[in-house]
């Protein structure tokens, strides 16, 4: 595969011809190392002739892995700065790449990119938790438009991602994450392979989609888990009496309601609103 890859200048020549700079105000941190930006578009699997989608792309430098990986690309930028750098990757590989100029929490990504999408991104730390949890809540029937999600987030929101019951970072984000789908670290990323370095690690998260549940609607167990993790010190008998039903159900499914919510499973709050959803 390598002879089919068009030579390319490196990025940092691409960053200062353009003038690049990594914008705060965008939440914006570069990977510049090549080597590991392809190694981060191998994640979700073979991607030649596959469609990709992308958020936040900047420069390029995941672009250019997926397209290496031989992907159909759809990649949405709101910085007009770096959009004459994506139009040269545009050209240099014919036929691969689209480019949105725009906000990606405003774009359909499911009409740009098409159904069976794999979602790679380096997202931008001011919207990755919203964009996850749109994706998340995509209609699934019985599997959501997308095939994969490959997003990188700071260390501590893709712990909250992948956390279990009776750690400190297990809460909503993990709940409504593994109700529908596999979550798992693929790779820490350590602050200094960033430009800016960011404060903080970061990681890369693969999710992987499965079937829905049979009768639980989505805005139920998003009130349960607000309500569970509000107060997530207190026992839930507490922090759910307001809820109506909600202790009726837990009972029902045998929940100890003195238990906290950070101590109950995944599983046992899905049951919870599904019980919740017949009402």
């Amino acid at each position: 595969m390598a002879d089919e890859r068009p030579a390319l200048p490196p990025l940092r020549d691409v960053i200062a011809r353009h003038g690049l700079a990594a914008s705060k105000a965008l939440g914006q941190n570069f990977l510049l190392d090549e080597q590991l930006l392809d190694r981060i578009a191998t994640i979700p699997g073979p991607l030649k002739d596959k469609p990709a989608f992308e958020v936040g792309p900047g420069p390029g430098g995941l672009t250019r892995a997926i397209l290496r990986a031989g992907a159909r690309l759809v990649a949405v930028e709101r910085d007009d700065r770096c959009l004459p750098a994506l139009a040269e990757l545009a050209d240099a590989f014919p036929g691969q790449l689209t480019v949105i100029a725009g906000d990606a929490m405003q774009v359909d990504a499911q009409s740009e990119a098409g159904d069976g999408a794999h979602i790679i991104a380096n997202l931008p730390y001011n919207v990755g938790t919203p964009l996850l949890v749109g994706w998340l809540s995509a209609t699934w029937t019985p599997l959501p438009w997308w095939s994969s999600l490959t997003l990188m987030f700071q260390m501590e929101v893709a712990e909250r991602i992948v956390a279990k019951p009776g750690t400190d970072h297990y809460g909503r984000l993990a709940v409504l994450s593994q109700w529908r789908s596999d979550a798992r670290i693929a790779m820490k990323v350590h602050r200094s392979a960033f430009t800016p370095p960011p404060k903080v690690m970061s990681a890369v998260v693969h999710v992987t989609p499965k079937p829905a549940s049979e009768g639980v609607q989505l805005k139920m167990l998003e009130r349960l888990t607000a309500a569970a993790f509000g107060q997530r010190r207190k026992m839930m008998r507490q922090s759910l009496k307001a809820l109506p039903g909600a202790l009726e159900a837990l009972e029902a499914e045998g929940i100890d309601p003195q238990r906290r919510a950070e101590t109950v499973s995944v599983e046992e709050f899905v049951a919870v609103a599904r019980r919740l959803s017949r009402d």
